[in-house]
């Protein structure tokens, strides 16, 4: 009895061997908090998502029928000979955002299907033109206003009895038949009943029965009033008068406004969806907003004249060129309205600068072109440069063609709805005296301030009391888990892999599931450590609740937290897949073998700097207003490392993300884009480039690796070609790349593998018959260096690669750089959809370290030690600050005290998230901000200097 109960007791793990794991045995307990830690590519995440969630999901769908199962395809049965004692398993990773742009924190959590459904209750309409509380239209009222149109005017009354309905709809016709109708309108085309009328039955249908038809003369209002009545009666308390030759008008014995004679249509919640037509605004669909041609970036430089470039937009830049037809057509513009193409762009008079950019208003002008085919001269109505590449936009058929006039368009709000999403009828629509667009953009702590000043009536309060109560819960778990600064209405695919994760959190923590394994992938991402007790408490509670949470995390707040550690490594990659470790955080403190326990146990730290590096310069940003920005000025020191602190949303992204990159961008790196708001950036002469590190994939597909991105590929390409059997063949570079004709397996196209469609089934990946997965074809294999073939040199680890190169210094370095960062594990050809958010980021850096170095870069990092054990920290610091000694910039956004107790320089964000913060707390060494009462990042840097 009691080994069975300890088998409950235990999640049991036996052989497992996906990815680079060793035939690992390992228990985790249930209902606990347990960490799994290790080294970056220790196999950390094979161990808890590849093996215990995938397992836990495939047999929760093997238990579903067969009919279901088709439909969720086949889950593969991952590489592990048995595990007892599993739940079912739940993941809350970073990967699963959805970057859908009608996805937004409110539906995520389900918290705006409520409002909706409050808002449709107890909210009360107003007319969306004059702003008046609207009451409900009698009979009376809808025929004096049918008897105020022009005599003689023809209109046919119509019952609108199917509203976007799917359907057949066979029976209603019918029955409309029998009662005595004659015509029907349906999708606005005009039927006879008598005819035999078949339906789609999968898409949404509107119907609408002619009750009468009449013409407007005094003598009808009887008639009128008994047919108006009809309708009524057929369609609820809805009507739709035709007006031939005229707008239709929408009555209903519900909501309409007496004085502008606007009715609007029955409230209900899909009216207050933007995901659905009868909601969404019809401008923007839904959206919000709209891409448009943006003026600043079809004309980037506006101190330039025309004749120099100024117009940089694709189709346009060849008018510099005298004999080209833009020019023509402007030259044709000049003589009509007296200017030249050699005045800047910006000292053009008004009426002038309109005409190049919105047209000359159908005026036409003579345009004198001479071509290939001859002379000619053409009328043409200059329509303006912006409807101009609007046009061309909408007609080219080539993606990539609109892809790159993408580049020059700009995200503006819709200019019908001004951002808020749904129809004039909806935001008319009041809870409080607010509409549900301004309620859904509050910030959680105003919102959460708002329902708890809120006074409804008792009516009201009797229908909404019960939302009101789910919507009050949901907040306060948002509150919970740090987010307080978002709003409802925040895109899903802005926020940070950290804050996406913690908001499903909350959702989770809203459906109170017991007996279930959560599996967490780094949830204190993009967390101040102030907010790290507040996660923290949400994390226990769930385990409260009776759940196992399995946590993969590096964070030393969340492992003396928990329950239970399982240490995974020693190493990264081939070096990596066993447990080297498992226990409380003591006893792995007191295991010798664990890099994870010397690091908490303070045997091994990271050291301080001995002394700080001086500034050279200033980069100095002046009127920063972007987002919660309180119109700050920030001073970046030049030529040191700095890190950028604050709680989460204080305003830390705004400036470096946003303000920062985007201008240096703009400015160093002629890009296209558009800064956020502030009034100018002083020390712009001091710096040449600016790069951006992040941790987006280095590549979309197979093909791309980490040979490839770091050009290290092209070098050993350049080595094979120079053999003596390529020379003997007479092969060149190309023939050693997998992705052109020659050298590679056409059977794959290099690829060396084969994707083979299955329907209701998962595509199967398998290798390359021909080539057996090497991606070339036998000719090329047969080329060796030092008795290696190119596909052996690609599927080398980095460790391996920098022995075999050690005498051809110009491929070495690249692998040294490699190795420095942390990657000695990663084979050269691994694919990059391969790789972890942080090795991309690592192979970013490489590649940036292998350059030579001009010593006025700007390096900008987001959270780099996203993903990173203490021991590749470690390295991080010692590459940033090899980045900054050769006279470079870098900028860090960090919440990680280890990289910002080593940095030369701190600028604080806050004090707060969201409205309030965006002001500078502190800013300078570490020392001096930890000296700083205001500072929370102070406090924190304080104790870690202490621990010297």
């Amino acid at each position: 009895m009691g080994t069975k109960m300890d088998a409950r007791k235990y999640i049991r793990i036996r052989g497992a061997n996906e990815n680079n794991l060793k035939n690992i045995d390992v228990d985790i307990p249930r209902n606990e908090l347990v960490v799994l830690t290790g080294l970056s590519g220790s196999g950390k995440s094979s161990l808890a998502f590849d093996t215990i969630y995938a397992e836990g999901q495939r047999r929760y769908m093997e238990s579903l029928s067969s009919y279901a199962r088709q439909f969720l395809g086949q889950m593969e049965k991952p590489d592990v000979e048995s595990i007892e004692g599993l739940s079912p398993a739940i993941s809350i990773d970073q990967k699963s955002t959805n970057h859908n742009p009608r996805s937004t924190v409110g539906t995520v959590t389900e918290i705006y299907d409520y409002f909706r459904l409050l808002y449709a209750r107890v909210g009360i309409p107003h007319c969306p033109k004059c702003g008046r509380e609207i009451a409900k239209q009698t009979v009376d009222q809808m025929v004096d206003q049918i008897m105020a149109l022009p005599e003689r005017t023809r209109i046919q009354l119509l019952a609108p009895v199917v509203r976007g309905r799917k359907g057949t709809h066979a029976k209603l016709l019918e029955r409309a038949k029998r009662s005595g109708y004659v015509r029907v309108r349906i999708d606005g085309n005009m039927y006879e009943l008598s005819e035999d009328i078949a339906l789609e039955k999968n898409i949404k249908h509107n119907i609408e029965i002619v009750v009468d038809r009449l013409i407007v003369r005094p003598g009808i209002e009887k008639r009128l009033t008994d047919s108006v009545e009809s309708v009524l009666h057929l369609a609820e308390g809805l009507l739709v008068v035709d007006v031939i030759d005229g707008e239709p008008m929408n009555f209903s014995q519900s909501f309409s406004c007496p004085d502008c004679g606007i009715s609007i249509e029955e409230i209900e919640p899909r009216s207050f969806s933007f995901n659905n037509p009868f909601g969404a605004c019809p401008e923007c669909y839904g959206l919000g907003y709209k891409m448009e041609f943006a003026e600043e970036l079809i004309i980037p430089d506006p101190s330039l004249s025309i004749n120099e470039g100024a117009i940089a937009v694709l189709g346009w830049q060849s008018c510099t060129d005298k004999s080209s037809f833009t020019r023509a057509i402007l030259d044709a513009l000049c003589k009509e309205y007296n200017f030249d193409l050699d005045t800047p762009f910006e000292k053009y008079p008004k009426k002038i600068h309109d005409i190049l950019i919105n047209g000359t208003n159908g005026k036409i002008v003579k345009v004198f072109y001479k071509g290939q085919r001859g002379e000619g001269v053409y009328d043409v109505a200059f329509e303006g440069l912006i409807k101009n590449v609007e046009r061309r936009y909408r007609e080219t058929g080539s993606e990539t063609v609109k892809a790159e006039y993408e580049t020059f368009m700009n995200v503006t709000p819709c200019s019908a709805c001004g951002g808020q999403r749904l129809k004039p009828g909806a935001l008319a629509v009041t809870v409080a005296d607010k509409n549900i667009a301004e309620v859904t953009s509050l910030s959680i702590e105003k919102l959460q301030q708002f329902l708890k000043d809120l006074k409804l009536s008792d009516t009201q309060m009797m229908i909404g009391g019960q939302i009101l109560k789910e919507i009050r819960a949901r907040i306060q778990f948002l509150m919970d888990v740090g987010l307080d600064y978002l709003t409802l209405s925040r895109a899903t695919g802005t926020l940070s892999g950290g804050e996406a994760q913690r908001i499903r959190l909350a959702t989770q923590i809203g459906s109170g599931l017991v007996g279930v394994a959560y599996i967490l992938d780094e949830p204190s991402i993009g967390l101040h450590q102030r907010d790290n007790d507040k996660l923290l408490a949400t994390l226990k509670h769930l385990r409260d609740l009776g759940n196992t949470l399995i946590v993969v995390e590096h964070d030393e707040d969340t492992m003396l937290a928990a329950d239970y550690i399982v240490d995974i490594g020693p190493g990264a990659g081939e070096h990596g897949g066993e447990v080297v470790a498992a226990g409380t955080a003591e006893e792995i403190m007191q295991n010798n073998n664990s890099v994870t326990g010397a690091y908490l146990s303070g045997k091994i730290k990271i050291p301080v700097p001995e002394e700080r590096k001086k500034p050279d310069g200033w980069l100095k940003v002046i009127g920063a207003k972007e987002n919660n920005l309180k119109n700050i000025d920030v001073a970046f020191p030049l030529g040191v490392m700095t890190c950028v602190t604050g709680v989460s949303g204080s305003g830390k992204s705004s400036l470096v993300n946003e303000i920062l990159y985007k201008r240096l961008a703009r400015d160093l790196n002629r890009a296209r884009t558009i800064p956020g708001k502030h009034r100018k950036i002083e020390g712009l002469d001091r710096v040449d480039k600016v790069i951006n590190i992040d941790q987006s994939p280095i590549g979309r597909t197979p093909r791309s690796n980490p040979a490839t991105y770091t050009g290290v590929f092209d070098l050993i390409r350049d080595l094979f070609a120079a053999t003596p059997d390529a020379k003997a063949r007479g092969y060149k570079k190309g023939r050693f790349s997998f992705n052109v004709k020659g050298g590679r397996c056409e059977a794959c196209a290099g690829d060396g593998i084969l994707k083979i469609e299955m329907h209701f089934l998962p595509d199967v990946y398998v290798p390359c018959e021909v080539c057996g997965g090497k991606r070339y074809n036998r000719e090329t294999l047969e080329v060796k260096y030092k008795g290696k073939s190119i596909y052996d040199v690609l599927n080398m680890t980095v460790e391996e690669a920098l022995a075999f190169f050690e005498h051809v210094p110009s491929i070495r370095r690249k692998m040294q750089t490699l190795y420095d960062v942390g990657l000695s594990y990663i084979r050269l050809g691994q694919p990059s959809t391969e790789l972890s958010g942080g090795e991309a980021q690592r192979i970013k850096l490489a590649a940036e370290l292998s350059k030579r170095s001009t010593g006025k870069t700007v390096y900008i990092l987001d959270e780099p030690t996203t993903g990173l054990h203490f021991a590749d920290v470690h390295k991080l610091t010692e590459i940033l600050r090899r980045l900054a000694s050769d006279g470079n910039t870098v900028i860090v956004i960090e919440h990680n005290l280890d990289v910002i107790k080593t940095a030369d320089y701190i600028i604080d964000i806050g004090p707060e998230g969201g409205d309030r913060g965006g002001t500078v707390v502190a800013c300078g060494t570490p020392e001096e901000v930890a000296a700083n009462e205001k500072s929370y990042t102070g406090k924190y840097i304080d104790e870690m200097l202490k621990r010297k």
